[in-house]
């Protein structure tokens, strides 16, 4: 049709925003997980984060490369103490706070086009999530997806991938929208729209450019 805008025809594009979690949808503070962790270690947060982050073992449980068993027991090993599942999770449940005005804008998103979640992390997140961060399971129900269970993670274009085709949505229907600047790279190379967060305003003018969210 002669003389659609621009934004009305993007409407017609796009069919799913996906969204990282991570500051994006809350507020995730790893320095107060970390001070918890060594808490309960008896150590210091500056080695539970050369244990867990600096050497690269986080990662190996984002990509899937440890099965969420052996990425707990690795987690004690490394840092000295035999963590629980249950303090694990507490740890993990401390740095992270729900961002509202976020979730505010999901659920309005959701009344016109789908939404769903694709965070980079262990599978242990996405089992646990009820607990990490109850507000998403009524806003995304089981459309909430950890890096993991795809044996890769962003901003491998594979990951984007192989979590749309568990979707059964095109890439190029899709909106990702991720803090970081590389997982918006690698969401670009894998086919989606991608709009990388620094604030509320910003994504808001970023779903209207889209004709996605309107007053």
């Amino acid at each position: 049709m002669f003389g659609q805008s621009a934004s009305a025809a993007v409407t017609d594009v796009i069919k799913l925003v996906l969204f990282d979690m991570d500051n994006v949808l809350c507020d995730y503070d790893r320095g107060k997980r970390v001070a918890c962790l060594a808490e309960l270690a008896g150590t210091t947060s500056e080695a539970v984060h050369a244990a867990i982050w600096d050497s690269g073992f986080e990662a190996l449980g984002d990509s899937g490369a440890l099965e969420a068993a052996d990425y707990l027991r690795g987690f004690g090993e490394r840092t000295g103490y035999p963590l629980s599942l249950d303090e694990w999770v507490e740890a993990r449940r401390r740095s992270m706070e729900a961002d509202r005005a976020m979730l505010e804008i999901a659920g309005s998103l959701r009344q016109t086009v789908d939404i769903a979640v694709l965070t980079n992390n262990t599978t242990l997140v996405a089992d646990h999530i009820d607990t990490l961060l109850p507000d998403l399971r009524p806003l995304f129900g089981s459309r909430i997806y950890a890096s993991a269970q795809f044996k890769t993670a962003k901003p491998d274009p594979r990951c984007y991938r192989l979590c749309l085709s568990d979707l059964d949505v095109r890439p190029e229907a899709v909106l990702f929208v991720d803090d970081l600047a590389a997982n918006v790279a690698g969401a670009r190379k894998a086919g989606l729209f991608a709009h990388h967060h620094t604030s509320v305003q910003a994504f808001r003018q970023a779903l209207s450019e889209h004709g996605l969210l309107h007053g």
